[in-house]
């Protein structure tokens, strides 16, 4: 009886020590994995976030790029480490495709990492190059169509994010492109800047520097109004394309079994930080939309979007790896 008191209390206890240090949060350096080579988005937008989280709490938030198998390498060591909030994983739609790109992952989708909350909503775009002869998205969609697979477009790599986007524009606009893929974002650029490729559909923080630059031209992005930084860019539903809207986002997860102070606590700091004013400004800067959703909205899109990507899966040309 003794024994069995004992345990009891211990647990008690333990529950109790464990619950002061999750509402103490942070007491020490978070670290935060973008799964991708700095410089994209994901990392850019992160490290943004990550300096507004270190000026809120007063403890270092540092970013560290593990990249490699689409992502899923970083991600795994986020699923792997102590489920304490001193580690934590960003990513975008793409953890949404991971199923559809893999046979195996190695890791559960679902169960792994737990939705913490996304920020800086981003448009993809249409992309094509500055003289090109589509002056309007209307003009692409009818080339591909009165010659299907004549109209091509470039990504970084067959099963990416912008592979599964461009699959889906042919899919709402009825019409067949032909896909080239390159082995990284940048290769696929310079096919569209060299005139090897038609078009690439991206997300418009990655094309913002040649677009100011004048190298490419947007031809329409998806999003319910036109953004601030490009008002000559119609949206999809003006450019004609009604049922094409998909809206990229940054986001954070945490390993599964992160107490639930931890997650409370991120929520909050990560929706004061979008209220700020400078977040506002630096995801206007980036073509994008500020905002934010909490834990329970960003895990049920992920479930929408995991589940939308599938029905594209099924119609695209793609091998899971």
């Amino acid at each position: 009886m003794k024994t069995c008191f004992r345990i009891a209390v211990a647990s008690v206890l333990l529950a109790t020590v464990a619950t002061v240090q999750a509402q103490a949060w942070p007491v020490k350096t978070v670290k935060i994995v973008v799964p991708y080579p700095p410089g994209g988005a994901v990392d850019v937008v992160t490290r943004k976030m990550a300096s507004k989280l270190q000026e809120q709490t007063g403890q270092p938030f540092i970013v560290e790029n593990r990249s490699g198998a689409t992502g899923t390498i970083g991600l795994l060591a986020v699923t792997q480490s102590a489920p304490d909030g001193y580690t934590l994983a960003a990513n975008d739609t793409t953890f949404a495709l991971l199923p559809h790109i893999f046979r195996k992952l190695p890791f559960d989708h679902e169960r792994d990492l737990v939705p913490i909350g996304a920020y800086v909503f981003a448009p993809m775009g249409v992309v094509v190059k500055t003289d090109a002869k589509y002056r309007t998205l209307s003009d692409l969609i009818a080339a591909a169509r009165a010659q299907p697979e004549s109209v091509t477009y470039g990504t970084g790599g067959a099963g990416t994010t912008p592979h599964f986007v461009s699959e889906a524009l042919g899919i709402a606009a009825g019409v067949k492109f032909m896909h080239v893929p390159y082995k990284g974002a940048g290769e696929a650029t310079m096919g569209l800047l060299s005139g090897t490729i038609d078009f690439q559909v991206a997300s418009t923080p990655s094309v913002m520097g040649n677009v100011k630059g004048g190298k490419v031209r947007l031809l329409a992005v998806s999003g319910s109004k036109r953004l601030a930084a490009l008002p000559d860019v119609p949206t999809f539903a003006e450019a004609g394309l009604a049922n094409f809207g998909l809206i990229n986002f940054t986001g954070l997860w945490a390993p599964k079994g992160t107490p639930q102070a931890v997650i409370d606590r991120l929520q909050k700091e990560i929706a004061t930080a979008m209220a700020s004013e400078d977040m506002k400004t630096f995801a206007e800067n980036l073509a994008s939309e500020p905002g934010y959703w909490d834990a329970a909205t960003f895990a049920k899109v992920l479930r929408e979007r995991t589940l939308a990507w599938g029905k594209i899966a099924a119609n695209t040309a793609f091998e899971r790896q």
